[in-house]
């Protein structure tokens, strides 16, 4: 085995870097210079401080005006948190609230945007330009749903921000935050666009733009840019243990911000589409059970009475897999896109019913503030269903109506252990309304609907429970 002399080994390696510098160079090229970017966009930024004289309770924690809470149970309970939810120790007495957050001019007129849990109960609004000069602030409105509020300074000639097409930005791309994080104003934090249409919980009408961007209390409210320059969306939420960053950022989509702010500013709150059906993911099971050759769309587990979904023909059962053309993977794809929908407009809806494909045409109205359910029958027997492993009953009036059971459905009284039943997770106290793609009209009819089902065959279940309506997959016994 020969060896390098020290000069030569020298040589060696230096011929190695040479090579590898070119490399290097066209890497470093790659990497984008955000210098000039900033410059141009930061003088749309504002810092936004709010004064509120709301109280904490016993607890520290501080009330709502609406009574909503920062999401929680697990497994969210300390992970996703609204920014400046105040939580001060007991036995604090009660004293005035400060906080900070973001926003960005919208209108050269003094129009600004930002979140709503930043400005939420304030009772003093005030905004700082990037020159330093400060203005007392007017709330014109703000929307629970999509977490958007709308300000207005008396101000002219201000630096506006450029919107950008959110439904444009692809994952990969360099997106930069601008914001106050902590108080530190005009703080400029990048990263890269890591998901889109992401649903957080509680939070259906926003199709969430994920990055990596480093976001932190006092970022919320501020503008997510591109690296043209234009707001492609609205900093609002983090996932974290510790209540600080900890790589998974959340932004409200341009597009929807526009489209609140837009609707605050005319008619002085948001109108949304409304479809009025329950829906779910489809499984693995689920696909085989409805003939899909994939998990895909949303399956309606209910259909709501008098609602644009019944009277289109909508019915449980049916997996919707394209809307206005555009496909439908997941469920939760759903409610952003018919609740961007025009109340009166028609959409086109394709659903996957008895392994057919069904054009269906909406006519969609507004989301109405409360939905109430119906009622009906008495009770009647229980018997074990030997086959499946449970035993059921006609429900009571409180029954029908605390499960949403409407004119069909049994009600669950008990489930043996190691039974397809209980394999497939129905539960004692659920309503069972469809099996197999029959409605269950009562506990008789239940049996015959039971000894009817294919030997060996994966079957639907939709059941009603205190939390909504859900399919479930039963195994048929082969026996």
């Amino acid at each position: 085995m020969s060896s390098y002399k020290p000069a030569r080994l020298l040589l060696w390696w230096a011929a190695v870097l040479l090579q590898l510098l070119p490399a290097a160079s066209a890497l470093a090229r790659d990497l984008p210079d955000f210098t000039r970017l900033v410059e141009q966009v930061r003088p749309a930024v504002v810092n936004i401080s709010t004064v509120s004289g709301r109280q904490t309770d016993a607890a520290g924690q501080s009330e709502d005006r609406d009574g909503q809470q920062p999401p929680g149970g697990v497994p969210f309970d300390d992970l996703l948190r609204k920014f400046f939810e105040d939580r001060g120790g007991d036995g604090i007495p009660p004293v005035p609230r400060e906080s900070l957050g973001s926003g960005f001019i919208i209108s050269p007129d003094g129009y600004i945007l930002t979140n709503r849990h930043v400005v939420k109960g304030a009772d003093k609004i005030v905004v700082r330009l990037s020159d330093r000069r400060e203005f007392r602030a007017k709330l014109v409105g703000m929307d629970k749903p999509s977490d958007i509020a709308l300000l207005k300074i008396d101000a002219s000639n201000l630096p506006v921000v450029r919107m950008g097409d959110s439904d444009r930005l692809k994952v990969g791309e360099w997106v930069l935050a601008i914001g106050s994080p902590f108080g530190f104003e005009h703080s400029v934090t990048a990263g890269i666009v890591s998901a889109k249409g992401r649903t957080l919980p509680h939070e259906n009408y926003v199709p969430f733009i994920q990055t990596d961007v480093a976001i932190n209390p006092g970022n919320s409210g501020g503008p997510l840019f591109n690296l043209d320059g234009q707001v492609v969306g609205v900093n609002s939420q983090i996932f974290s243990r510790t209540g600080g960053y900890m790589g998974l950022s959340f932004a409200i989509p341009s597009n929807t911000a526009m489209q609140v702010a837009e609707q605050i500013k005319t008619k002085g709150r948001v109108s949304r589409g409304w479809l009025g059906v329950y829906i779910q993911d489809v499984t693995g099971e689920l696909a085989e059970s409805f003939g899909l050759d994939k998990p895909r769309g949303a399956l309606v587990a209910r259909v709501l009475p008098g609602s644009p979904a019944e009277k289109a023909g909508i019915r449980v059962g049916d997996v919707i897999v394209t809307y206005q053309g555009h496909a439908v993977e997941q469920s939760s794809a759903l409610p952003p896109m018919v609740g961007a929908t025009p109340v009166g407009a028609e959409a086109r809806v394709t659903v996957i019913r008895d392994r057919k494909t069904v054009p269906l045409t909406v006519t969609i109205r507004e989301l109405p503030r409360t939905i109430t359910a119906s009622e009906s029958r008495p009770p009647a027997r229980q018997k074990l269903n030997q086959r499946i492993g449970l035993a059921v009953v006609d429900p009571d009036t409180a029954q029908r109506k605390a499960l949403e059971l409407g004119d069909y459905g049994v009600v669950v009284k008990r489930v043996e252990a190691d039974s397809p039943a209980g394999d497939a997770g129905i539960q004692a106290g659920d309503g069972i309304v469809m099996m197999h793609g029959a409605k269950v009209k009562d506990a008789r009819q239940f049996d015959r609907l039971v000894a009817g089902l294919p030997a060996g065959k994966v079957v639907s279940v939709l059941v009603h429970r205190a939390s909504g309506p859900l399919f479930v997959t039963l195994k048929v016994p082969a026996g």
